[in-house]
């Protein structure tokens, strides 16, 4: 630095006496100092220091400061060899410049600026006699620190508000609206407030048949003058202005009606100036083909808010690019109004459909802690305008093949891919609802009602409970706003068929190891161990009817039954005819915002229609007092979920994110457990990041499965997210949470939630992460280390793994919430 450069290391406000840190004064400054992280410190600064200035004299000096060192060089590395290197050395140059952060160095004129602007923030929200200075504190190590002095003064209020409106139309139009106005008597002035009033303003009358309105026409006067910091506003809208060649007058504004709506359903570029071959008017709209029409006018005029007759609205133009969009039958719309002389619109629409067919493929290479090498492939086909109602149908397929690690150790004969999965999906979109009641009473079409009916179907051959799913899915979805969604699954069927029941203890072989145990300290088999499925489920029958020397009070007698109730639940095959509602509230603007929050809520009925009419059906019960249907019994209960995110953007890439979630499923009825795959479960990359998926809980109990799950669960997760150096982020985080049985038949105290001191088995996880921004997604990479771990039970629960040998390594693909 040279002798009169000063580092800046800290900025300080000070506003009316009192220090002011806020994210949103630190932003108005101009100069900020580098970026510290978290111990290390000035990172960034530190790897640009280590850049060279003058890197290309520093070479030819390095090589010219003995006779025949570039010859010699050149001899030893080629002069190709020679320049490569000098290259590189350049290249890593410029990559510490750039990965590095240059060194903010105190400019006079930024702090100028900087006190400006923090002068004109203060005037835009109402203090008006607002002064702003600066003092710069150096020291003797080149360091600066810059401390900004804000004095506020008294605030100014606004009094009275006048309106001077020209135009006749526009002076009623807007006694309609202005109780709804952002600038009111008796608040502070905000200059934004008058920002928005003037877009309010503009939007309203051009949503009441003002076509020719633009916000240019409002102007806001100001009057401070002898008011005892009073203003005096008065709001001005103009007549008109119309331009020609040789003049320029001033009319009153009129309101504009829609006099015709014309589409063209199948415009390209080529065709324009044909003849049409096919026309349909249909409730007032003239729709157009150049060749046979494709399409039921019903399925265009949905999709069009612009009606005939109505008068001019902007926001029914919008509403109609956004649904012929959602179609996802035609190209980005062209939507034009010609104006006529009588003061009407006449609107065409030209759409451009998409091919009618789509193919996709992708294929998919994986490997997992059970699987040596996986492949799968994934092709589809879309079919576009199938029932000529823009209707869209979809046939997925999946096929996929793998080698297990351990499936073939015992057998050499067996193929190498033992692993397989096959289905189908077959989706079909309905671009309104398909529902033989009126529904555009309480679902207007402007919340893009559409139904989806899907139905699936997968057989899934491995080392494990071999199974065949199918499901058939009707659901209803709409969206109010930009920000809130609804999903309503009418029908939602699962039949899930296991088929290789018999290896269940292949599978689970902590399930089988600690049964297995029972039986030799009985020396039930003589020692040896048991083989599955005869012998461990006659060890089983036998030790649940009181034909060994358990009894139902000791330790293995409860763990035996533990484990027989997890087979039975696990094995048995499932049927569930449930119906669910989805709410989302999204608050995000786009895919870059930081600073949002996002609510989820889901309620989900199953089982309700099957009981209530089991006796007219007649139904039979099975051994367990459950009807069944088709052999299976049904599944009956009430779950919902609630999920909570929010995100707040710090500034200089620093984000605070947190995530509460809560839920439960309740059995009855027919039932008197959840299935697995309506269960519950903790850890993972997305959860508790110190645990793996499916290894916490449930509640403090010390179980060994591999898969624990249970029908309540709590999680709180709390991220810290900093920018380390270009695309390199950094994350400290907390996770907390537990799953519990409740109100089902699990009697295990440990691992059920009895009452708010089961609030004591919630784990705590907390760690580190890195992440990596490839722009289209994140890639992650977490540390998480057991903090707080409630199966230790009564001894201390704190820090007892609190290491990297038995932390828990997390890979993930963006962000976990």
């Amino acid at each position: 630095m040279a002798d009169d450069e000063y580092l800046l290391t800290k900025n300080t406000v000070i506003v009316d006496g009192e220090r002011d840190n806020t994210e949103t004064i630190n932003n108005l400054l101009y100069q900020k100092p580098n970026s510290k992280l978290p111990i290390i410190g000035n990172l960034r600064l530190n790897i640009y220091n280590l850049a060279r200035p003058n890197i290309d004299s520093i070479i030819e000096k390095n090589l010219t400061k003995r006779p025949n060192k570039r010859e010699n060089y050149e001899q030893l590395l080629s002069r190709k060899q020679l320049n490569k290197y000098i290259q590189s050395r350049k290249d890593f140059n410029a990559w510490l410049k750039k990965t590095g952060e240059a060194p903010v160095i105190v400019d006079i004129n930024k702090t100028k600026r900087s006190a400006k602007r923090l002068q004109d923030y203060y005037i835009n929200n109402g203090w008006f006699d607002v002064e702003a200075s600066y003092e710069i504190k150096k020291n003797e190590k080149k360091r600066a620190e810059v401390e900004y002095y804000v004095k506020k003064g008294p605030s100014f209020i606004i009094d009275s508000i006048t309106a001077n409106i020209k135009s006749p139309i526009i002076d009623t139009l807007y006694k309609n609206i202005k109780k709804e106005a952002l600038v009111r008597s008796n608040e502070q002035y905000k200059t934004s407030d008058f920002n928005q009033e003037r877009d309010r303003i503009t939007n309203e009358l051009r949503n009441s048949g003002i076509y020719h309105f633009k916000s240019d026409y409002i102007t806001f006067e100001i009057d401070t003058i002898g008011t005892n910091k009073k203003l005096n506003v008065d709001i001005n809208i103009q007549n008109r202005t119309i331009r020609t060649p040789d003049s320029v007058r001033y009319e009153p504004f009129k309101v504009y009606t829609i006099r015709d709506v014309n589409i063209i359903a199948d415009y390209t570029f080529e065709n324009r100036g044909k003849p049409f071959q096919d026309s349909i008017s249909y409730n007032g709209y003239k729709i157009y083909s150049y060749n046979k029409m494709r399409y039921r006018p019903k399925a265009i005029s949905d999709a069009i808010f612009i009606n005939p007759g109505d008068i001019f609205r902007d926001i029914d133009r919008t509403r109609t690019y956004r649904h012929l969009n959602e179609l996802r039958t035609f190209k980005y719309p062209n939507i034009d109004y010609i104006e006529n002389p009588d003061n009407t619109l006449s609107d065409t629409i030209r759409l451009t459909p998409l091919k009618k067919f789509s193919l996709g493929f992708s294929a998919d290479v994986s490997q997992s802690n059970i699987q040596t090498v996986g492949f799968s492939l994934n092709p589809s086909l879309l079919i576009r305008n199938i029932f000529r109602g823009a209707e869209t149908f979809e046939i997925s397929a999946i096929t996929s093949i793998g080698a297990s690690k351990d499936g073939n150790r015992n057998n050499m004969d067996d193929p190498f891919f033992d692993i397989n999965e096959y289905g189908i999906d077959l989706k079909l979109t309905i671009p309104r609802l398909f529902s033989p009641f009126y529904t555009e009473g309480f679902i207007p079409k402007y919340m893009s009602p559409s139904t989806r009916i899907s139905l699936s179907t997968t057989s899934q051959t491995n080392i494990g409970l071999d199974k065949q799913t199918l499901s058939g899915i009707l659901s209803y979805n709409w969206y109010p706003n930009k920000k809130v969604s609804n999903r309503l699954d009418v029908f939602n069927i699962q039949y899930v068929r296991n088929l290789n029941v018999d290896n269940y203890f292949g599978v689970y072989q902590n399930s089988f190891n600690t049964l297995n145990a029972i039986s030799s300290s009985l020396n039930y088999n003589n020692g040896n161990d048991l083989l599955f499925p005869i012998q461990t489920d006659a060890f089983i029958n036998d030790v649940l009817n009181n034909n060994t020397s358990l009894t139902p009070n000791d330790d293995g007698y409860k763990t035996v039954a533990s484990i027989n109730e997890r087979k039975q639940r696990l094995t048995e095959n499932n049927l569930i005819i449930s119906s669910s509602y989805n709410f989302t509230n999204d608050e995000r603007t786009n895919l870059f915002d930081n600073d949002f929050s996002i609510f989820r809520a889901k309620l989900e009925l199953a089982g309700n229609l099957l009981s209530t009419s089991s006796r007219l059906l007649g139904l039979n019960k099975n051994t367990d007092g459950r009807y069944e249907l088709f052999n299976v019994a049904y599944s009956q209960y009430i779950k919902t979920e609630l999920d909570y995110i929010k995100h707040w953007d710090l500034g200089n890439k620093n984000v605070l994110a947190i995530r509460s979630f809560l839920g439960i499923a309740i059995p009855y009825g027919n039932s008197n457990n959840i299935p697995f795959a309506k269960s519950f479960f903790a850890g993972g990359p997305n959860d508790n990041r110190a645990w793996t998926a499916y290894s916490l809980g449930p509640g403090s109990s010390e179980t060994t499965n591999e898969f624990n799950e249970a029908n309540l669960k709590f999680s709180f997760s709390a991220e810290q997210r900093f920018n380390i150096f270009g695309n390199l982020n950094g994350a400290l985080f907390v996770d907390a949470g537990n799953i519990w049985n409740v109100l089902d038949n699990v009697e295990d105290e440990r691992a059920t939630f009895n009452n708010f001191s089961s609030f004591e088995d919630i784990a705590l996880g907390s760690g580190f992460g890195l992440r990596y921004d490839f722009s289209f997604f994140v890639f992650r990479f977490d540390v998480g280390f057991k903090t707080y771990d409630p199966s230790y039970q009564d001894q201390n629960r704190w820090f007892n793994d609190y290491n990297f040998s038995n932390a828990v390594y997390n890979i993930g693909i963006n962000y976990p919430f």
